[in-house]
């Protein structure tokens, strides 16, 4: 084992959780290997000898990944395979000093703004001169851009802010120059990602700034796609809409988390809007930019949450056809002003709702897809997996939303767009043969 540690550390970075903990490993990466020490993503090679394990710890479902993550690394470093196991994110933000009691062979926790703290475990320097700079652990066609860290949001059944802290938004040139970098990298895509997008610029400019961040970031020379992710619908900038409206290279997507729909659970969820407002809202939006793809998230299953509110939700699903849906069972999590209430609702029962209300989307979808059968749509090419190419249009986001199967006798690339005259429809994908 001496002659072990002797050896150049190389370090395998395990990311859990949403885009935003993947872009902190990304920074992470970038910094190590600026200092000169080897780091893979996810390293399959098996040839890494420390791990940091970046945690998820929003919903139970995540934390429950994350400490089974943490617990099989800590096995191999019992087994003699790991020198040094790390713990850093938002598990380790929220829980650190019971995790360290109960898990007392990883070598050191960290919360989720540590990372100078990290750094100093490798003996290495954080470098503020790479502000931007990152080792993607994407596809080099497409990258997540966060603009702020943070919320200042109080919603009841969100445990975000006791890990991320209050909304902290980061410079309009400081983001421009890491969409640069990005676009040097051979980046094409850009989602542009926070806890909550329509507060940018409050703190740091006293204003919204969002459509004026946007309107920097088109001008980026190489930046084919901006996309939105995580809007919230209380006092959104209607600016926004113009700006994407008038820059093409801005695709014509929204991504909007509204949670709910009866006004009874809004209120409990401290939502701050009612559904005359949202309802209001998407109108405007959807008159505003016409042919929008809007995607929404929702909760099934908050405490109090009765079959009357799950009608009234599939009621406005079928009068609002969103394009995008997805449905996340409630989760009881400490410290939220919802913890007060009674979870009241069985784990059985809740996944029905989800289901029953999914249902009703998974119809919509096939609808809205069956509708684009014999247009001819921009489709960005992600991957060939088994012998077929699979892209997205303008109106689907990466993992989270519908794929193309384009068929080909040419050779394409991932980060190549074709046009494809769209054959076949199914509930959430599309099918078409490549005219270009």
């Amino acid at each position: 084992m001496k002659a072990r540690t002797l050896k150049k550390d190389k370090v395998n970075i395990i990311t859990l959780g949403c885009s935003k903990n993947l872009v902190d490993s990304e920074v992470l990466s970038g910094q190590l290997k600026a200092n000169d020490i080897d780091v893979a993503h996810e390293n399959e090679a098996l040839d890494h000898n420390v791990v940091v394990v970046n945690t998820c710890g929003f919903i139970d479902k995540a934390k429950e990944e994350s400490i089974q993550t943490i617990l099989e690394q800590v096995q191999l470093k019992k087994q003699g395979a790991l020198d040094k196991v790390y713990v850093t994110g938002c598990l380790s933000e929220r829980y650190r000093q019971d995790l360290e009691s109960e898990i007392p062979e990883v070598d050191a926790w960290f919360g989720t703004m540590e990372l100078p703290l990290i750094l100093k475990k490798f003996e290495a320097d954080y470098k503020a001169e790479l502000l931007g700079e990152r080792f993607l652990s994407t596809p080099q066609h497409y990258a997540y851009l966060k603009i702020s860290e943070g919320c200042n949001r109080t919603c009841a059944f969100c445990a975000i802010p006791l890990m991320r802290g209050s909304h902290i938004s980061r410079p309009i040139e400081d983001l421009v120059h890491e969409a640069e970098s990005l676009v040097k990298k051979g980046v094409k895509e850009i989602m542009v990602i926070a806890q909550e997008l329509t507060y940018y610029g409050l703190d740091i400019y006293k204003r919204r700034a969002l459509a004026e961040l946007l309107d920097k970031l088109a001008d980026v020379k190489g930046l084919e796609w901006i996309r939105l992710h995580y809007a919230y619908p209380n006092k959104f900038p209607m600016e926004v809409l113009e700006v994407m409206k008038r820059r093409p290279n801005i695709c014509n997507y929204l991504d909007m988390p509204l949670q709910h729909a009866s006004d009874h659970m809004l209120s409990a969820m401290k939502r701050q809007s009612t559904r005359k407002e949202m309802q209001e809202l998407i109108d405007k939006i959807r008159l505003t930019n016409p042919g929008i793809c809007l995607r929404t998230t929702l909760i099934a299953g908050f405490p109090g949450e009765t079959l009357e509110d799950v009608e009234e939700l599939k009621e406005f699903l079928i009068k609002n056809r969103f394009d995008r849906v997805g449905i996340f069972q409630y989760s009881h999590e400490e410290n939220t002003s919802a913890y007060q209430l009674e979870d009241n609702i069985p784990a059985a029962e809740k996944q029905r709702r989800a289901e029953e209300i999914m249902e009703v989307q998974q119809e919509i979808s096939l609808e809205k897809n069956m509708e684009k059968i014999g247009q001819t749509l921009r489709v960005l090419i992600d991957k060939k997996e088994a012998g077929r190419y699979l892209g997205r249009t303008e109106f689907d986001s990466v993992e989270v939303d519908n794929e193309v199967v384009v068929q080909t006798d040419s050779v394409l690339n991932p980060g190549d767009f074709v046009m494809v005259k769209i054959t076949k429809a199914y509930d959430y994908d599309l099918e078409g043969i490549c005219v270009e």
